[in-house]
């Protein structure tokens, strides 16, 4: 791939509004999919003229973004060398994972407690789309609305300084899992645990709940894991 972005996308949803801050979290928004999506490789340099040219913005708002993602580990900027798309080692998700997993596990406990029946309700029809793209064999679908089902589990704790926690972390371990491989007996564990989640959650039995979470993020460890060892686009 190209060092500078390329422009595969048409004009950014940022481009929208008037606001600096709203703005600047677009920008971050976009330039963080396509880290995701792949559109921007691990160490490929982010030149900003190209990436405001691209998303129709100046490179103010364009440079906020930047620091954003840096903050989240997805960029690094150095002084006067400019930003790239920081690359993923198994030392940092060997030790990202394990956290996550403890705050996937206390959301799981509050969750169980604080959700309101409507909320499970929606938790339980995201995991029949879950059901419904695995068996469309559409990964990028299953990761959207598993992505959704995981957030909104989140939300369901009610616990702010939890979701702020886990929000630093959580687009490391998203662009992780986009970039590796899932073999289709990971891709059934998957299901599988999803379906012991949000049973857990009906019955509310928060202590299997949280127990079923951390086991669902170290299995998602060990597929990236195994895709790091195996020279994956992570590194």
């Amino acid at each position: 791939m190209a060092e500078a972005a390329t422009a595969t996308r048409g004009p950014a949803r940022a481009t929208r509004g008037n606001d600096r801050r709203t703005l600047s979290q677009r920008l971050a928004e976009d330039v963080r999919e396509m880290i995701f999506d792949g559109e921007l490789a691990p160490g490929q340099r982010l030149q900003e003229a190209d990436l405001a040219a691209h998303f129709g913005a100046s490179r103010t708002p364009l440079r906020e973004a930047l620091k954003a993602l840096s903050a989240e580990g997805l960029v690094e900027i150095t002084p006067n060398k400019g930003a790239r798309v920081s690359r993923l080692s198994i030392e940092e998700l060997a030790e990202t994972f394990p956290v996550m997993g403890a705050l996937e596990a206390l959301a799981g406990e509050l969750a169980a407690v604080h959700a309101s029946d409507d909320e499970i309700r929606d938790l339980r029809a995201l995991h029949a789309e879950i059901v419904q793209q695995y068996q469309a064999r559409n990964l990028k679908a299953y990761f959207a609305a598993n992505q959704r089902f995981h957030e909104n589990l989140l939300a369901a704790a009610h616990n702010a300084t939890l979701s702020d926690h886990y929000h630093r972390l959580a687009g490391r371990v998203r662009r992780a899992r986009y970039q590796a491989n899932l073999s289709a007996r990971r891709w059934a564990q998957s299901v599988s645990e999803h379906e012991e989640i949000i049973s857990a959650l009906e019955d509310r039995d928060g202590a299997l709940l949280a127990q079923v979470l951390r086991a669902h993020i170290d299995h998602k460890f060990e597929t990236v894991r195994d895709a790091v060892k195996d020279g994956g686009p992570t590194g």
